[in-house]
């Protein structure tokens, strides 16, 4: 092998580790209500619990940041005194009513849909 030839399969090598590791993190998050706690577990990470009671507000955002979503279109928890996490629930509405069934004090703020006005 001359010194301009580079071996085809290095790219291979390394792209599939990443394609393997993201597909496990889509297939094994998920969000489960029990009792009055919400679990959220994503891929390798450890498993973060919060307590409904404690939860204030769930915002719908498309807020980017790295978070256990696998969707861009997501729902921020702020519970706790200061604490928030970004979630992507697939059926979001039935997930809302839930946590909103559980803790009646929860505050729920939807995004403005294009046209829409907040004076109504």
């Amino acid at each position: 092998m001359t010194a301009s030839e580079k071996p085809h399969w290095i790219g291979p090598a390394i792209l599939l580790p990443v394609i393997i590791f993201i597909v496990h993190v889509f297939l094994t998050t998920n969000y489960t209500i029990k009792d009055d706690e919400l679990t959220i577990k994503c891929g390798f990470l450890p498993n973060k619990t919060v307590d409904i009671k404690t939860i204030k507000k769930i915002t719908e955002t498309n807020n980017p940041l790295s978070s256990p979503a696998t969707s861009i279109d997501r729902l921020e928890i702020s519970y706790g005194k200061f604490d928030s996490v970004i979630i992507s629930p697939k059926l979001k509405m039935e997930f809302i009513n839930d946590i909103t069934t559980l803790n009646p004090n929860v505050e729920v703020k939807f995004k403005k849909k294009k046209g829409e006005t907040l004076d109504k």
